[in-house]
C-alpha cells in the first residue's frame, strides 16, 4: 500500500504519528517550527488523510506500515492512537527508533476495572454506534471532546476540523477498526521494556487521556521525562505551541 507523508526541514529524521481520525496536518505548525533543526515527517496513518487503507486494519499492521516506509533510524513523536503505534514500533524496532515521545496518549484508552485514568468504555461505544448514521457528525463531536476543558477550545476545534476534512477524508472502516483498536489495547504490561530516550508531554485538562495517565507512564518507563502544559486539553501541540515546541526541540537535541 502507499502511505502519504510530508517532509520538511533538514537534519535527523523525526516522524510525527496523528491520532484517530486525524491526518498529519495537524502536525503542521509544529514541524515548521521545528524545521530548523530536524528533518521531520508528518504521515497520515493508513486510511486516514491520503494514505490508502490497510487489511487487517490492526495496531499491528500500522505499525508494520510505518516501519516499511522508514527504514532508517528514526525519532518518534505520537499523539493519542498514534501514540500507540509508536510505542509497539519501539518494543518491536527497539534498534531503530531513536526515541520516543507520547503527545496524550495512553497505554490503555479504555478504562478497565483495574484502569480509571482513561475514556469510559461507553464514550468509545457511543461513537463506534454513531459513525454509521452520521460520520461526519460524529468526527465533530470527537473533536469538541478533545478541546474541552482547554482554552480557547472554539477556535482549536475550528482548526482541527479544517486539517481533518481539508486533507482527504477518512475512509470508513478504518474509522471503525480505529476505534476498536482504541478499545482493545492495553500496553501497560510492556511499557517497562522501554529502555531508550523518553518524553512524555500532556495537558492537565485532558478530558480523553487524564494526566494521571502521563503520571504513571513516567512511573513505569525508566528515565522518561514529563512536561505538563497548564490548561491544554487533548491537543497541546496546539493549545501551547511555543512551549510544546520548546520542550521537543531541548529533547530531540539531547536524544539525538
Amino acid at each position: 500500500m502507499s502511505l502519504y507523508f510530508e517532509s520538511v526541514g533538514q537534519g535527523a529524521d523525526v516522524v510525527f504519528l496523528h491520532g484517530w481520525a486525524m491526518n498529519g496536518m495537524v502536525w503542521r505548525q509544529v514541524t515548521e517550527a521545528l524545521s530548523d533543526d530536524f528533518c521531520c515527517h508528518r504521515v497520515d496513518l493508513p486510511g486516514c488523510g491520503r494514505s490508502d487503507t490497510v487489511t487487517p486494519y490492526t495496531l499491528q499492521q500500522l505499525v508494520d506500515t510505518v516501519d516499511a516506509a522508514f527504514p532508517l533510524p528514526v525519532h518518534v513523536v505520537g499523539w493519542s492512537l498514534g501514540g500507540a503505534v509508536a510505542t509497539q514500533w519501539a518494543l518491536q524496532q527497539a534498534e531503530k527508533i531513536r526515541s520516543l515521545t507520547l503527545v496524550a496518549s495512553s497505554p490503555s484508552f479504555a478504562q478497565r476495572e483495574d484502569w480509571s485514568c482513561a475514556t469510559p468504555m461507553s464514550v468509545l461505544q457511543q461513537f463506534t454506534d454513531n459513525l454509521g448514521g452520521d460520520w461526519r457528525g460524529t468526527l465533530k463531536r470527537f473533536v469538541s471532546l478533545q478541546t474541552m476543558g482547554g482554552g480557547e477550545a472554539r477556535e482549536l476545534a475550528r482548526r482541527l476540523i479544517d486539517d481533518l476534512f481539508g486533507h482527504g477524508e477518512p475512509d470508513a472502516a478504518a474509522l471503525k477498526a480505529g476505534l476498536e483498536i482504541l478499545r482493545d489495547t492495553d500496553l501497560r504490561a510492556d511499557v517497562g521494556r522501554l529502555a531508550l530516550p523518553v518524553l512524555l508531554q500532556y495537558g492537565d485538562r485532558d478530558a480523553m487521556t487524564p494526566l494521571a495517565a502521563g503520571q504513571w507512564l513516567e512511573q513505569h518507563i525508566a528515565g522518561a521525562q514529563r512536561v505538563t502544559h497548564r490548561g491544554a486539553a487533548h491537543v497541546p501541540f496546539l493549545s501551547h505551541l511555543a512551549d510544546f515546541v520548546a520542550a521537543q526541540r531541548r529533547f530531540l537535541h539531547d536524544a539525538s
